[in-house]
C-alpha cells in the first residue's frame, strides 16, 4: 500500500462503520467460534493449508460468516468474488464461472461469497452446480436459514456445512474493548464505559458481535459533547441510542436465573398473566428463543405430563418454529405455547414415578429379568426357559391380561400414580379396572 492509498484508507474509515473497521484481517484476531477456528479445527485447517472447500456457513447475524469467507481467500490468495442472494441473479452467478475458469488456467483460485443463499431460487443454485462439483470455483455461502429446507440437495451434497454460534460473553467482551479502543481513536477523546452501561450492551447484542459494535458506535456520537475532555456512555444514553428502555437482566447473573425461575413458576401456578410478563422481560433483554423453547419442552413433559397429552408434542413443536422464523415472530410461537401450557391441568405423575423408579434401580438389587419377558431367537435360549409362558396380550380379550412384569423383589410396586386432572383422570380410571389390587379407589393416587 503506498503513501495515498493509506490516506485514502485513513479518510475512508471516518466513514466506514465500526464494525467493518475491525473486522478482522488474520486467523488469530478473530473472535469466537472456536470449534471451527481453534487449533486443529476444521476450517482453521483450510486457513493453514490454504486448501478451501465448498461450503455452507449456517449461523445468525453478526457471528462472522463473512469475515470468515474473507479470511479464507486471503490465506488462499484467492480471487475472492462476492454476491447477495437479494440483488443477484443467474446472469452474474455466469459471469463469475466464466472468470473462474479462467482463473484456473492460471493456477488461480476462485472463491465466490454468496450472502444470504437462502435466499436464492432453484434456478440460481442449479446454476452453481457443476462450476462446484469440477472445482472451478469454491463456494462459500452464509445463511440464517437451516439450510436443509433452504438449499436444494445437489448444490447442499457437494458442501460441507459449519454451524456458527452466537458470541460467547468473554468474546463480545473482547470484542467491545477493541470498538472502545477504535472510538476513542476516531473521536480523538477518552471513553468511558460504566460496568451497567457494559452490561447493557452486551444484552443488547445478543450475541451479535456487528450489533454489539453498531450499538456502542451509536451512543457514542450520540454522548459526544466537543465541551467535554471525555465521552461517557452511560445506560440513559443507550436508552436513548436505541430509542427503548433496558430491562435489567444479566444473563450470566441472579437476575437471569431469578426471570426463568419466576417464569417457570407462574407456569407451574397455572398463572398465564404472570408467565407472559416474564416471557416479555426475556424478549425484550434479547434472551435466546431456543433456551426458553427448551424450557417450555421440559416444563410440559415435568409439570404438565399425561394431564394433557398434548403438551409435549406442542412445546417441541413450538422449539422447531423459532429455530425456524428466528425472531421476533418466534416470539409470538413463544406466547402461545406459553399461555397454552400455564392453563394447561398440572401432573408432575411421570416424573415423580421416573425418580421413585431410578430410587430403586440405584438402592436395591437388580434382580435378572424374568424367564417368561425374554425374547428366545435361538433353541437353546427356548430349551433354557426364555419366553415361557408368556402371555401376548392380543389374543386376550381387550387386548390385556393380568400378568407380572416386575422383576420378583419388586413385584406390586407402583411408581405412576396419576392425578385426578385432565386426561390423566381417565388414565388413572383405566388403571384402576386393568390392575384393581394397584390402584385402589381412595388411595394416593388422588391426591
Amino acid at each position: 500500500m503506498n503513501l495515498f492509498e493509506q490516506v485514502a484508507r485513513e479518510a475512508g474509515d471516518e466513514n466506514r462503520p465500526l464494525a467493518d473497521v475491525l473486522r478482522p484481517e488474520s486467523p488469530d484476531a478473530f473472535l469466537g467460534q472456536q470449534h471451527l477456528m481453534g487449533p486443529g479445527r476444521p476450517i482453521r485447517k483450510m486457513i493453514e493449508t490454504g486448501k478451501p472447500v465448498s461450503m455452507i456457513l449456517w449461523g445468525p447475524p453478526g457471528v462472522g460468516k463473512t469475515t470468515l469467507a474473507i479470511l479464507i481467500a486471503r490465506a488462499c490468495k484467492a480471487d475472492f468474488e462476492q454476491l447477495s442472494a437479494v440483488s443477484s441473479g443467474v446472469a452474474e452467478v455466469k459471469k463469475i464461472i466464466e472468470k473462474a475458469k479462467k482463473n484456473k488456467l492460471v493456477g488461480i483460485k476462485t472463491i465466490l461469497f454468496i450472502d444470504e443463499i437462502h435466499r436464492f431460487n432453484k434456478a440460481q443454485q442449479d446454476a452453481l452446480l457443476h462450476a462446484v462439483e469440477d472445482g472451478t470455483l469454491v463456494l462459500i455461502g452464509a445463511t440464517t436459514e437451516n439450510p436443509s429446507f433452504e438449499v436444494i440437495g445437489p448444490l447442499l451434497s457437494r458442501c460441507r456445512v459449519f454451524v456458527l454460534q452466537p458470541l460467547e460473553r468473554e468474546d463480545l467482551n473482547r470484542l467491545l474493548n477493541r470498538g472502545c479502543e477504535a472510538m476513542e481513536k476516531k473521536l480523538a477523546r477518552p471513553l468511558s464505559l460504566s460496568n451497567e452501561a457494559r452490561e447493557v450492551l452486551l444484552q443488547l447484542a445478543g450475541g451479535d458481535g456487528r450489533e454489539l459494535l453498531n450499538g456502542l458506535e451509536l451512543a457514542a456520537m450520540l454522548a459526544e459533547d466537543k465541551k467535554q475532555p471525555h465521552i461517557e456512555l452511560t445506560v440513559e444514553v443507550l436508552q436513548q441510542a436505541f430509542q427503548r428502555r433496558i430491562p435489567r437482566y444479566d444473563k450470566n447473573a441472579d437476575h437471569h436465573y431469578d426471570t426463568i425461575s419466576a417464569f417457570i413458576k407462574s407456569l407451574r401456578g397455572s398463572d398465564p398473566n404472570a408467565a407472559l410478563h416474564y416471557l416479555a422481560r426475556m424478549v425484550e433483554a434479547g434472551e435466546q428463543p431456543e433456551f426458553i423453547a427448551r424450557r417450555l419442552v421440559i416444563f410440559a413433559s415435568e409439570d404438565v405430563g399425561n394431564a394433557d397429552p398434548q403438551a409435549l408434542p406442542m412445546a417441541v413443536a413450538a422449539f422447531h418454529a423459532v429455530q425456524l422464523i428466528g425472531m421476533p415472530e418466534g416470539a409470538i410461537v413463544l406466547a402461545q405455547v406459553t399461555t397454552y401450557l400455564a392453563s394447561a391441568p398440572k401432573s408432575n405423575a411421570s416424573y415423580a414415578a421416573l425418580k421413585n423408579a431410578l430410587n430403586d434401580v440405584r438402592s436395591k438389587p437388580l434382580e435378572p429379568i424374568p424367564l417368561h419377558l425374554r425374547n428366545a431367537p435361538t433353541s437353546l435360549m427356548a430349551e433354557l426357559g426364555y419366553g415361557k409362558d408368556y402371555k401376548y396380550p392380543h389374543d386376550y380379550p381387550g387386548g390385556f391380561v393380568q400378568e407380572n412384569y416386575m422383576p420378583e423383589n419388586l413385584k406390586g410396586t407402583v411408581y405412576y400414580r396419576p392425578r385426578q386432572s385432565g386426561a390423566e383422570k381417565d388414565i388413572l380410571s383405566r388403571l384402576r379396572k386393568l390392575w384393581p389390587d394397584l390402584y385402589q379407589s381412595g388411595d394416593d393416587s388422588d391426591s
